[in-house]
């Protein structure tokens, strides 16, 4: 009689349920059989390499939070999570292209967007055949979103609108279908009584006249990833491209990014684990003075550092992804894993860099890549300093970011 045995679930997905043990191992083997071969040449060729993204649609990747009445698989935003860590682990560039397209270019549809909008552009995200844009950095105006200089303005039932943008993340790509911006739309009275700017989200179709995408950056990492400025120029949409309540802008983009928070912590877990596998790999096949590399006491205790940081960020992701889910407050949780998570994949990149030793130093060899992929993830979706502020907030300081 032959026995079966069923395969070990990735990583940290043993406590999982077993449709989310599946959708790991599903992403897991596409990562590590399509990804990850390709990844240094498109790295060095810093393109988006769309057929890869193709892909992804097809698995319905772009679609694992999206209600299936908007041809979504109808999952929770854990799972998203899961696949994004999956990704992370040999590819930050299409971890983040997953993340970004949905927690910050679907979501806020599927959140805030009229039965109109979900209807006309959530099916085609969903599928993967194309890709949304959230349009809040500038200039001046990234972790202070409040000096948004951005404007829209109403004129006979079409926002007018006049600024520029920086850092956007998949605005250029082949199937950028919109971008969703945030713009001062006029002046109400802030909680001290005095006029405050007015912002609110507008969806701008990525076609529209007056809406340029700029050659994208030359960037230390995340080389494959779509980054561009954009420059708005008396660009014009009609007034029912408002995306949620005129004014809420800034409360909507604040609930939007606590979201992208949870996926951006679970790509830095993902990069974590990435590191930790390849430096265990290196320790067991380099033979120094005729042992292991890793039988070495201060290369062992790296390791173990490294397995102690990827357990912890993944916790805390994990907690903070369940609390989505649930409905329960999750901001403070969410920051806490991005801060955690973000040290941990910093940390644990140096280290399987020196591990590596030379070769560590080779833009071919993955780790020198999360080396210098995962410089951005304490800077992205909200620096370090500002989920300190959060995290300090709700531990009763409010004025941790008093202006």
């Amino acid at each position: 009689m032959t026995t079966t045995v069923a395969p070990s679930p990735p990583p940290g997905t043993e406590m999982l349920p077993e449709d989310h043990q599946r959708l790991a191992a599903q992403v897991r083997d596409f990562a590590d059989e399509v990804v990850a071969p390709a990844s240094y040449t498109y790295d060095t060729e810093r393109r988006l390499p769309m057929e890869i993204i193709a892909e992804m649609g097809r698995m319905g990747l772009f679609g694992l939070p999206v209600p299936r009445e908007f041809d979504g698989q109808g999952r929770d935003y854990l799972s998203l999570c899961v696949a994004v860590e999956q990704l992370a682990r040999v590819d930050q560039s299409i971890a983040v292209t997953l993340e970004a397209g949905l927690g910050l270019g679907t979501m806020p549809i599927l959140s805030y967007g009229t039965r109109a909008q979900q209807e006309r552009y959530l099916p085609s995200l969903a599928r993967g055949e194309q890709l949304a844009a959230f349009g809040l950095t500038e200039a001046d105006a990234g972790s202070d979103a409040g000096a948004t200089r951005t404007t829209a303005r109403l004129e006979d039932g079409t926002w007018v609108i006049d600024g520029s943008k920086q850092f956007i993340t998949n605005s250029g790509t082949p199937i950028t279908s919109l971008i969703t911006v945030t713009a001062v739309t006029g002046q109400k009275e802030g909680r001290d009584g005095k006029q405050v700017p007015e912002l609110s989200t507008i969806i701008v179709p990525a076609n529209t006249p007056g809406l340029t995408v700029l050659p994208s950056y030359d960037k230390v990492g995340w080389h494959t990833s779509d980054t561009h400025p954009l420059l708005l120029e008396d660009v014009r949409v009609p007034e029912e491209n408002l995306l949620g309540e005129r004014g809420r802008g800034f409360a909507n983009f604040l609930a939007s990014l606590d979201q992208g928070r949870v996926a951006i912590a679970a790509l830095c877990v993902g990069a974590a684990q990435g590191c930790l596998e390849q430096a265990v790999e290196r320790s067991k096949s380099r033979i120094v003075f005729d042992r292991p590399l890793g039988e070495h006491q201060h290369v062992a205790f790296t390791l173990a550092r490294m397995q102690a940081r990827v357990a912890g960020a993944r916790a805390l992701m994990h907690e903070a992804a369940r609390r989505l889910d649930a409905g329960m407050p999750f901001s403070k949780e969410a920051s806490i894993a991005k801060l955690v998570g973000s040290e941990a994949a910093a940390d644990n990149a140096r280290d399987a860099c020196h591990i590596w030793g030379g070769q560590g130093f080779l833009n071919e060899n993955v780790v020198a890549r999360h080396y210098r992929d995962s410089r951005v993830l304490q800077v992205g979706e909200g620096t370090n300093e500002v989920q300190l502020a959060i995290i300090a907030r709700h531990l009763g300081f409010p004025n941790a970011l008093a202006r």
